[in-house]
């Protein structure tokens, strides 16, 4: 793959990712989804970044704000909105919603919407994958806010002890929910946990996919080889509040401007422009297109019907 088809395939792949957030809110305003919507606007490139780097069959685990690393791996637009609709072609038949969705057939086992619940099952992924012989690799994606969280810590403790090949993820983005994350560890870098159970801790610059996929590939080459687990902590930025409808007392504008700066769709779309591997029509094509397939997903989505009572007790295991 050249530079430029590598540069093309992140500015599709995160593109996709932000125009599906920003229908889904606009599903959610209409009250088409239920709960919570936690949009993943402005981490594009951790997920499109780190799954890029790995195969169909390897496995991760994600967080409820996780829509965005199931597009880079592999899920299908119109399973995905079906699921935020409650509807039965949705990839848990419409009762997982926003916050629980699987697709084992790409690898995505699980989001979940307990803070840090995913890690340990990411561990048991690897361990699964070492007991089977396969070279298939895990990665469990996290924000700041479950560096805390014990079972994350026994998690990263027994990939150590075991050499798993599991690939730890932090998705720094300052807050855990409206906490900002210097005011809950006295780390400066969250990465720097990893020292402690004796694993290598790299740090990623959570805006910059090309970035994040070099880092990602080389931890993710390194669990094949049978070398063990490796925490990233790749520092992002939500665009959006923690949940829709958030007033965002915690931060200053000046702030979410500042960041606003730095949003990792335009400063892949510059740097592409730079360096010739797009023009901008060839951008706004691609961007018609990716729009015109979420837009023709979502209204598919919208038509399949919603799991009756008889299902109550289905898919229950």
């Amino acid at each position: 793959m050249t530079m430029d088809d590598k540069l093309q395939r992140f500015y599709r792949g995160m593109y996709t990712i932000r125009r599906f957030e920003e229908m889904a809110i606009e599903l959610y305003k209409e009250g088409l989804i239920g709960g919570s919507y936690h949009s993943c606007i402005g981490q594009e490139a951790v997920a499109v970044g780190v799954c890029s780097a790995l195969r169909t069959d390897d496995y991760i685990t994600t967080t409820y704000r996780g829509r965005g690393q199931h597009l880079a791996k592999g899920a299908e637009p119109y399973k995905l909105f079906a699921e935020l609709l409650g509807r039965v072609d949705g990839y848990c038949r419409g009762k997982g919603g926003p916050m629980h969705i699987t697709d084992v057939q790409t690898g995505i086992l699980g989001a979940n919407g307990i803070v840090g619940a995913g890690v340990p099952i990411s561990v048991g992924a690897a361990l699964s994958a070492r007991m089977s012989g396969s070279d298939r690799v895990s990665v469990a994606f996290f924000g700041d806010g479950a560096i805390n969280q014990g079972a994350v810590s026994e998690a990263l403790n027994l990939a150590a002890v075991w050499s798993l090949p599991v690939i730890f993820v932090c998705e720094n983005n300052l807050y855990a929910e409206m906490t900002p994350f210097h005011r809950s560890v006295k780390n400066k870098d969250l990465v720097e946990r990893a020292a402690g159970f004796c694993i290598p801790g790299v740090m990623a610059d959570g805006n910059d996919a090309e970035a994040v996929f070099e880092t990602a590939l080389a931890a993710v080459e390194r669990a094949r080889r049978g070398e063990g687990p490796t925490m990233i902590e790749a520092k992002t930025y939500r665009l959006q509040g923690h949940m829709f409808g958030d007033t965002e007392t915690y931060r200053s504008k000046d702030e979410v401007a500042e960041w606003r700066g730095k949003d990792p769709l335009e400063r892949l779309k510059w740097k592409m422009l730079e360096q010739g591997s797009a023009t901008e029509a060839s951008l706004a094509e691609w961007e018609r297109e990716l729009s015109a397939m979420l837009e023709q997903a979502a209204a598919s989505a919208r038509l399949s019907h919603e799991p009756g009572p008889e299902a109550i007790g289905t898919d229950v295991y």
